[in-house]
């Protein structure tokens, strides 16, 4: 029902502002599934992941641009691109743990901020750069719909690779790490292999989705495609839905993506949406710590019908255990009685 819906809803919006609101959702859905790989199967909790989405946008553009590149194969290289780059980025950043990492990101995504506002030779600078469309000869409406299903195709995929790793040895000692990292490695998982896997696979998804991004939006600002903000969503949609969770990302893209597109419709430029970020952040962090899903199933377990430890038993079958139970006491009396028989015998025999 839910997927039906999904793949219906580009025909069901009554105009082409809900249908590209859609694929803003879509596109967070994406963003927060692949921080999910991340901060929910390791527990390291990244709010610099807009580094690795404006990455994949910008280098989206630049391959198109400065190469000419068909529009996908420059989407797809720039994916390859950034997982490179993510390499030693990880290998450094993976170093350390809990609040230190955090800062550690947040640095790198304002490094590249700085990089990408003065490099305007390379990158536009505070300009932005203008990434080509792929079908610049259809109207906006058939361009929404395309990219809507572009994006829920690229969601699938990382659903299906969450779906595996969670079910492998990898994500197996991914959770051991999560727990207690300590004690993970003293049972013989190579944390720091598992690790930098786990953040290459999430940068590379990311930088995916802010590339799909840069080929439907068009255009290009620093000051968004590495805002800590953007990071932020990522981590509250995450959160919110069930980090732990298959499609909790999905359902926290859902809610909190549709509210800001409420919001900034409604409120235009009152920033009104960043107190309902923050209001809804520490909801979750109070009331629902585990996410929605966790939270909703806790719920309909405690209002449900309540499960017994003590099995009902027919007349029957306790009319049936009372035999066989007198069987077995009838059996061991006559055992214990010829034996004390027998050896009172034996005793005066021998007297």
């Amino acid at each position: 029902m839910a997927v039906a819906l999904v793949l219906l809803f580009p025909e069901l919006v009554p105009n082409a502002y809900v249908l590209s609101a859609g694929v803003i959702v879509a596109s967070y859905a994406c963003t927060a599934t692949a921080w999910s790989f991340m901060g929910g199967f390791t527990g390291y909790v990244s709010l610099g992941h807009a580094a690795f989405f404006g990455l994949g946008a910008y280098g989206t553009g630049i391959l198109i641009r400065d190469l000419s590149l068909q529009p996908f194969l420059a989407w797809l290289l720039s994916g390859l691109i950034v997982l490179v780059i993510t390499i030693p980025i990880g290998i450094a950043a993976l170093r350390v743990r809990g609040a230190s990492f955090v800062i550690v990101s947040i640095s790198f995504v304002l490094i590249l901020l700085l990089v990408f506002q003065a490099w305007e030779d390379f990158t536009g600078g505070a300009n932005g750069l203008n990434v080509p469309r792929p079908f610049a000869d259809l109207y906006r409406p058939d361009h929404h719909r395309i990219f809507f299903y572009l994006f829920v195709a690229l969601l699938a995929v990382m659903l299906l690779t969450w779906w595996v790793v969670d079910r492998s040895r990898f994500g197996a000692g991914l959770k051991a790490i999560r727990e207690d990292e300590d004690k993970a490695e003293a049972l013989g998982v190579p944390t720091r292999d598992y690790k930098l896997a786990a953040y290459l696979i999430s940068a590379t998804f990311t930088a995916w989705a802010g590339g799909m991004y840069a080929l439907w939006f068009g255009d290009l600002d620093p000051i968004f495609q590495f805002s800590i903000l953007l990071g932020a969503y990522m981590v509250l949609m995450a959160l919110l839905g069930g980090v732990r969770h298959l499609l909790g990302p999905l359902v926290g893209a859902v809610v909190v993506g549709t509210a800001l597109e409420y919001f900034k419709l409604e409120y235009g430029d009152t920033q009104l949406h960043l107190v309902f970020t923050a209001v809804l952040l520490g909801v979750v962090v109070l009331f629902m710590p585990d996410g929605v899903i966790p939270a909703a199933g806790a719920l309909l377990r405690r209002l449900g019908p309540q499960q017994s430890s003590i099995r009902e038993i027919t007349a029957e079958e306790l009319l049936e255990r009372n035999r066989a139970a007198a069987a077995v006491g009838g059996d061991a009396d006559g055992r214990g009685g010829s034996g004390v028989d027998g050896s009172r015998d034996g005793e005066e025999d021998g007297r």
